[in-house]
């Protein structure tokens, strides 16, 4: 089973690879940067190799990076968009450096200038990445396009309006889908009805094929499904349940796939919801 969990990056980002490893998983999700602010400092040459030589040391595989949450490729604000665009340029670029497989981002936001529209500015800034960004970072880091709650104008929590992003960019095949299973739920997922899980495989297959998503995140909800409220909950703890949970990883459809929990951290070393998992796969 691949399974991490999202650890800080406080005191360096190869402090976050021990951490990973001290809770029992073998892989984990990081920013690169702080999450709620533009500017990064420059990452040196000795911090690299420190990631790399402490990733080794504890075996983990994939590295998974969030990318920063103030990122909106849909806005309509051209100095926004624009900032938006060279921020995930710049997550990429260090995401690469690291040697991490993936860099997931939320699609964004149309803030009422319509979902189409949203969508469109969406495509079109993935096409600027593109042009703008060397291939063989696209090819060691993949962009994945994460699924939403649905809440306010937010875009994504339909895998048809993912299709619809990727459908007008010029190389659909560089991007790849993380499944957020509390987002799904929040959405429309009724998950603790082993029917719906298979209606949310059926829709990715036929919207966007199942070998697009690479990654899951493992997150329970503090709110019944449909809220389009986006809070995580400790797994078994929320409203998805511990039984749906098992259904998830156990999937042979899924099982392989790397499971990457954002539930809310714990005090100690213990962390009750990778022992949980483990306990839960058969």
């Amino acid at each position: 089973m691949i399974l991490g969990k999202h650890v800080s990056i406080a005191g360096g980002l190869d402090k976050s690879l021990k951490r990973a490893a001290e809770i029992g998983c073998n892989s984990l999700q990081i920013f690169v940067k702080n999450p709620r602010g533009w500017k990064a400092r420059d990452l040196s040459e000795a911090e690299v190799e420190r990631f790399k030589a402490n990733r080794e040391k504890y075996n983990i595989n994939p590295v998974v990076v969030h990318a920063a949450y103030l990122i909106n490729l849909a806005s309509p604000k051209e100095e926004l968009w624009e900032k938006s665009i060279s921020a995930l340029k710049m997550e990429l670029m260090r995401s690469a450096r690291l040697g991490a497989e993936y860099l997931i981002f939320h699609p964004g936001s149309h803030t009422g200038s319509g979902l189409e529209s949203g969508i469109k500015r969406i495509a079109e800034a993935l096409n600027i990445i593109l042009a703008e960004t060397d291939a063989q970072l696209l090819d060691s880091t993949q962009i994945l396009l994460e699924n939403t709650a649905g809440a306010g104008s937010s875009i994504g929590q339909d895998f048809s309006e993912i299709k619809a992003i990727l459908d007008q960019v010029e190389a659909p095949e560089k991007f790849g889908v993380c499944l957020d299973s509390c987002h799904a739920f929040a959405a429309k997922y009724e998950l603790k009805d082993k029917s719906a899980l298979e209606k949310l495989l059926l829709d990715i297959e036929n919207q966007l094929g199942l070998s697009k998503l690479k990654v899951i995140h493992l997150n329970d909800s503090k709110y019944i499904s449909g809220s389009k409220k986006d809070e995580h909950a400790h797994i078994g703890e929320g409203e998805i349940g511990k039984k749906a949970f098992a259904e998830m990883i156990n999937h042979p459809k899924l099982k392989d796939l790397p499971f990457i929990l954002e539930t809310p951290c714990f005090d100690d070393q213990v962390d009750r919801d990778v022992i949980l998992l483990k306990h839960l796969r058969n």
